[in-house]
């Protein structure tokens, strides 16, 4: 029996010997000509930054000789800076094209809008976008994205998904909303994410966490896009809002809430809430909330402007059209306002209402409501990592973190719209974009 044991051990480290010989460590080597290493701080000059298997290993000044069988990539004309971290996006289905969702939305399968989610994951990476928090899609489908991304499967971000979004019945989530009856029972009928009290909310989120979410989204309030008529006002009461975020909370899970009134902000602050996505309606008691919480702002400020692009030109049933007229006349004055009183605010966009791949136009609109171009980056890069409770591994370029690294034409602190054309993307040390083309190298270990 003993001789048995042995001779099993031998053959199974004789089998694995070659494979640890081969597994050596993975070096790229970056030039940069301008590097901002951590936004909200001046950037360096020339210098040049080691990666090891995906990690960043060594930050040095200058332009560092080629390690031995190192990838060595020139950015020397480039400003280079860590990859963009959007805290709102869907990547589900079909994204903004509210009109074509709607006419398919019977002949459309599950597995159709996984093909439109890996498409819109690629084309928001090569945007720039190296992280982003998922905010409403299929729970199953978005946790199986999710993983695809970090087995080197499909091209896409980092993925926090929130599964799909914990609303009251008849609330902007209940996906039951403006359909005739047939089918509204075949929706209801698989519904998981609507809730009515606190023990039915507590329950909501648990599910949600049972299929895969690492963060929860709540409604506050009624939401633009929904197809009924009940306006933007409060939603959820003291109690469901409170435990959901203490649900949440209790399983290591941050809280996002989709809220427009102040009156849903305010008491979605006071019940504990991470984030306040939107925040569209604010007014001096919510602005001193904000701050004195330490709550994050989520502007979404692109939001706004594409619902009322979209809902006069008729893609947008006509319930929405009152409702994103009001939201978008009201959205720039108050993000201006709490820009102006030092809320803090995270970078994210509602892409799916705008065009995947366009994320980076928010950058101009938050520059236009009163912050920096500095700050503008800071918001999609430390803050963001902050928010998410992974400044460990994301968010600034230094030894330790991800290499989730772009790079651009020019300086975006001269000149934030260069925001929009990135022509360099890596993610976890995999180039994914170089020279403004699509390019894998080196292959993900």
């Amino acid at each position: 029996m003993r001789r048995s044991i042995a001779l099993a051990t031998a053959l199974l480290l004789a089998a694995t010997a070659p494979q640890a010989m081969a597994a050596a460590p993975q070096v790229t080597m970056i030039h940069a000509g301008a590097l901002l290493a951590e936004p909200g701080k001046a950037p360096r000059g020339p210098s040049t930054i080691v990666i090891r298997d995906g990690k960043i290993a060594e930050v040095r000044n200058g332009y560092a000789e080629a390690l031995p069988g190192a990838t060595l990539v020139d950015l020397k004309d480039r400003f280079v800076m860590p990859g963009l971290i959007d805290m709102h996006v869907h990547l589900w289905g079909i994204g903004g094209d509210p009109m074509r969702a709607r006419m398919g939305a019977l002949n459309r399968d599950e597995a159709d809008d996984m093909l439109n989610a890996i498409g819109n994951a690629r084309t928001t990476l090569e945007a720039g976008f190296t992280t982003v928090r998922d905010l409403g899609g299929n729970a199953r489908g978005m946790r199986a994205m999710r993983e695809g991304v970090e087995r080197g499967d499909i091209a896409g971000p980092t993925i926090i998904n929130a599964g799909a979004p914990i609303s009251v019945s008849g609330g902007h989530g209940d996906r039951t909303n403006g359909l005739a009856e047939t089918f509204a029972e075949a929706v209801h009928q698989h519904a998981t994410n609507t809730c009515d009290g606190p023990d039915d909310c507590r329950r909501a989120v648990r599910e949600q966490v049972a299929l895969g979410a690492q963060a929860i989204k709540y409604m506050s309030t009624g939401g633009v896009l929904s197809n009924v008529s009940g306006g933007l006002g409060r939603a959820m009461t003291d109690e469901e809002m409170k435990a959901i975020i203490d649900t949440a909370h209790g399983l290591g899970r941050k809280v996002a809430t989709h809220s427009h009134a102040a009156a849903g902000t305010k008491a979605a602050i006071a019940a504990g809430v991470d984030t306040v996505d939107h925040g569209t309606f604010l007014d001096d008691e919510t602005i001193k909330a904000f701050k004195a919480n330490g709550t994050w702002l989520v502007p979404t400020m692109i939001a706004p402007v594409t619902a009322v692009e979209q809902a006069r030109a008729g893609a947008l049933p006509p319930a929405v059209i009152p409702k994103a007229e009001e939201a978008a006349a009201a959205a720039f004055a108050n993000h201006s306002k709490a820009i102006a009183a030092g809320v803090k605010v995270a970078f994210g966009t509602d892409s799916g209402v705008s065009r995947h791949g366009l994320n980076a136009r928010e950058f101009t609109l938050l520059v236009k409501a009163g912050m920096t171009p500095a700050a503008a980056l800071k918001a999609a890069t430390v803050n963001a990592a902050e928010a998410l409770g992974r400044s460990a591994s994301i968010g600034t370029i230094e030894p330790g973190k991800d290499a989730d690294i772009i790079a651009l034409a020019g300086s975006p602190l001269e000149d934030v719209a260069r925001m929009e054309t990135v022509d360099f993307v890596m993610r976890h040390g995999v180039v994914h974009k170089l020279g403004g083309a699509r390019a894998v190298f080196p292959p993900a270990s």
